[in-house]
């Protein structure tokens, strides 16, 4: 099983000649932690003689020192290269390694199983045709195996060998193995994971990996090296529609013009009519170019330098596509979105996005909904949180050519990049049929109040600030406006002072009035709560039946009540509408706390002693109850 032949002894060119004609799988194992990744890796370059004495020779002092494997060799540490992988027997950053046979060259990469690395399995499997899903069978089908089958699906891998590892530890129990295929059949029912391979195997011992196991009679399949060695990925590229994105124009002297870069998919021959976008202006092939030579065609994946019969503008971030087959063109497009960054993601916020070549500016107008990787199931949500996975509005500001990802991937995918750390936070997937006509009959006219929650992810309530003039309310208001924006919430603000000036402007400035304003107030206040907003209204409020009123408009259930009590002298020394100092100097009988005393509410949910709390304080501790409340 060896890459060795008798060429290498007799004929070192033909060998290297033989050995790069050779096909190129590359290959991931994923699955949950500590269902046997790394070993089952070492098993496969031990087992085909791709190690070194000397590395077997510290991969015996490694297994020693570990003390993971009693006296036998772990062969895990083959790509637990990590002293912190080491140490805790896991996988944390994605390893590659590459070994081959006398049929196939491989690179296989793996890929670690905790949910906090979700993104490195996403990274390692972008560029695979294969993937290996092994499951524990002690375990059976876990939470992390569901979501990297359904990542494997949605990055288009189309051969799946689903290895049920530790057999040895169930005594090849069939009835285990049945159990488990039939459980992960029952959860990729509605997933397109293209072939789906079953096979039960033991990376420690060696069962099933390169050589047939006895201990395994009743299972009738391949081993599974030799499926890595004959599974047909040949008429898995995209051949029909060429897409050329261009990273570099070559202009070494006056004579010569080329644009290089990797074909993302299709063929292109001499002779092609091709298309420049975005300019949309036309030419034809004038040659190939390698390194080596020039070519006669290419096709994918090759990178390769195209020079043109005629002169035309074309730079980086440019695509070159055959004149009668033409990517689409736009800058608004649906796209699945893997999130990978700690901080959430935030619909409105500005993103750098790099698609192919080309790099632009942009954002996530929403999140249409999220996928539970369990049940598949989809939900309404306001933001993608680290390992999250939702179906996204993007907007960008200037438009790209691309294609559906399940047609090319080269140009259907895309990276979101942090604008201040420049770090990768998201991946994409772009799938523009989702805004076809033909979805529109089926979506309900009416967004619900329960659909609007779980978009923004909150409850609508208002929050009422009540208390004399100068206790702090538009104060508090503003900052639990801004608190609530920062953490991706929906909110605004409804002033009472802001009211008088516009809607309330024709009212007086006595107990009437001021029920009046608060009656208008409410309305405004449910019609936002409606709308899904939490609203943040400040109002003296002195009077109980206009103050029960507005909370019988609003509802009960949606309303907090936020009572600020400092004392009397310390609201007439901030006076910041000037109202006590006006009555003292012309009593008018209408200040609340100085012409009658401000009755204190029955049931707050909050009371804040403002003249003791700076506004942070006040703020968390609203923010306190509204998550005990279940507000957000």
């Amino acid at each position: 099983m060896s890459h060795q032949s008798e060429l290498i002894s007799t004929d070192i060119n033909a060998y290297l000649a033989q050995h790069e004609r050779k096909e190129l799988l590359r290959l991931l194992t994923c699955g949950s932690v500590d269902d046997g990744k790394s070993t089952l890796i070492g098993r496969l370059l031990y087992d085909t003689k791709m190690i070194y004495q000397d590395h077997l020779d510290a991969l015996g002092y490694d297994s020693m020192k570990s003390g993971t494997t009693d006296d036998s060799f772990d062969l895990a540490l083959l790509t637990d290269g990590l002293q912190a992988e080491r140490e805790q027997g896991i996988t944390i950053d994605v390893a590659y390694r590459y070994f081959s046979t006398a049929k196939r060259k491989f690179i296989i990469a793996d890929t670690p199983g905790h949910e906090q690395y979700t993104r490195n399995m996403a990274t390692g499997a972008s560029n695979c045709e294969l993937a290996i899903i092994l499951i524990d069978a002690r375990h059976g089908v876990l939470t992390q195996t569901r979501r990297h089958t359904f990542i494997a699906s949605l990055l288009g891998i189309k051969h799946l060998i689903v290895a049920v590892n530790k057999m040895d530890l169930m005594d090849f129990s069939e009835k285990v193995f049945n159990d488990i295929r039939d459980d992960y059949l029952d959860f990729t029912s509605e997933l397109d994971t293209g072939e789906l391979t079953f096979i039960p195997i033991s990376a420690k011992n060696g069962d099933n990996v390169v050589n047939v196991s006895e201990n395994t009679p009743w299972y009738d399949g391949e081993t599974l090296m030799w499926m890595l060695e004959n599974v047909k990925i040949s008429a898995d590229k995209n051949f029909e529609d060429f897409r050329f994105p261009v990273q570099y124009v070559n202009r070494p002297n006056l004579d010569f013009r080329g644009y290089c870069g990797t074909i993302a998919s299709g063929v292109i021959r001499k002779g092609d009519h091709i298309t420049a976008l975005p300019s949309g202006k036309t030419s034809t092939i004038k040659s190939i170019v390698t390194y080596d030579e020039e070519l006669e065609m290419a096709f994918t994946p090759m990178a390769i330098t195209l020079t043109l019969e005629d002169e035309i503008d074309i730079s980086r971030g440019d695509m070159i596509a055959h004149s009668d087959n033409l990517p689409t063109t736009k800058a608004d497009f649906m796209a699945t979105v893997v999130w990978m960054n700690e901080k959430a993601l935030l619909p409105g916020k500005q993103y750098n996005f790099k698609h192919t070549t080309k790099s632009t500016t942009g954002q996530i107008n929403m999140i249409q909904h999220k996928v539970d990787v369990n049940t598949l199931e989809t939900s309404p949500t306001p933001s993608l949180e680290l390992n999250e996975i939702g179906l996204c509005e993007i907007n960008l500001n200037e438009p790209i050519h691309f294609d559906d990802y399940k047609k090319s991937q080269g140009s259907g995918s895309f990276i979101i990049i942090d604008r201040l750390t420049n770090a990768t936070v998201g991946a994409g997937m772009i799938s523009d049929e989702q805004r076809t006509g033909k979805h529109i009959s089926t979506v309900s006219a009416h967004v619900t109040t329960e659909e609007r929650a779980a978009r923004y992810g909150q409850k609508p309530v208002t929050v009422m600030f009540i208390g004399l003039s100068g206790s702090g309310k538009s104060t508090l208001a503003h900052a639990l406006e801004r608190r609530l924006f920062d953490m991706g919430r929906v909110s605004t603000v409804l002033d009472g002072k802001q009211m008088r000036l516009g809607i309330s402007k024709d009212l007086p400035h006595d107990a009437e009035g001021r029920a009046e304003n608060l009656r208008r107030s409410a309305f405004i206040a449910k019609y936002l709560n409606d709308a899904g907003l939490i609203c943040c209204a400040a109002f003296v409020s002195p009077n109980l039946d206009s103050r029960e009123h507005m909370i019988s408009v609003i509802g009960e259930e949606n309303c907090m009540v936020i009572y600020l009590n400092p004392p009397l002298e310390v609201c007439m020394q901030r006076d910041p509408s000037g109202l006590y100092a006006a009555e003292q100097n012309v009593p008018s009988g209408n200040v609340p706390g100085i012409s009658f005393d401000y009755p204190e509410p029955e049931r707050p949910d909050l009371i804040l002693p403002t003249h003791e709390l700076d506004v942070e304080e006040c703020i968390d501790r609203i923010i306190n109850v509204m998550k005990e409340q279940s507000v957000i």
